[in-house]
């Protein structure tokens, strides 16, 4: 019986250590995604329109990005809605074609309604393959506007590759 108590309470111990080790990991991407917000309103003021009249948004403070014919994208993110954070994604592309180089990138995703943003938080999300992003850069002003629903821009933040393209990315959403 003792030897069942043991491990039990080993195990309770692991999964408490894996919950705070998790938690610990979203608090530092929510913290990212805090700054990344405001690096982006540095950058271009004009999105705070986006930010004020969304139904929500994800921002994917650090998405890696990187390839040579045969291509990638990752990264891990934060859903607000209505201004506050309800969950947490992650995003995943694969991609062939003329490519090379790597990048890190600020990427933030604006859904226009409600429908929209629900869509993307319960079903297998994903961007059509023409898909691509507003790419960022200071002091540029733009007349960007939702298209099926959403809105996206990235914002390097270092390296250099040749590519805005952010079809064929795939999202899972987690609430908290």
């Amino acid at each position: 019986m003792k030897k069942i108590k043991s491990v039990i309470v080993v195990a309770l111990m692991f999964i408490g250590t894996s919950a705070i080790a998790q938690n610990s990991k979203d608090r530092k991407i929510m913290a990212d995604a805090e700054r990344a917000k405001t690096t982006l309103l540095e950058t271009s003021p004009a999105l705070d329109q986006f930010f004020e009249e969304s139904a929500g948004y994800v921002i994917f403070p650090n998405v890696g990005k990187g390839g040579f014919i045969i291509g990638g994208a990752s990264g891990n993110g934060v859903v607000y809605e209505d201004g506050d954070a309800v969950g947490m994604a992650n995003l995943k592309k694969l991609n062939i074609g003329l490519q090379a180089g790597g990048q890190a990138i600020i990427e933030v995703i604006f859904f226009e309604t409600e429908v929209d943003l629900q869509r993307f938080k319960t079903e297998k999300f994903q961007f059509a393959a023409e898909t691509s992003a507003v790419a960022l850069k200071s002091g540029i002003a733009f007349e960007a506007k939702y298209k099926d629903g959403v809105a996206v821009f990235a914002l390097p933040k270092a390296g250099l590759m040749a590519d805005a393209s952010v079809g064929g990315q795939k999202f899972k959403y987690t609430a908290f």
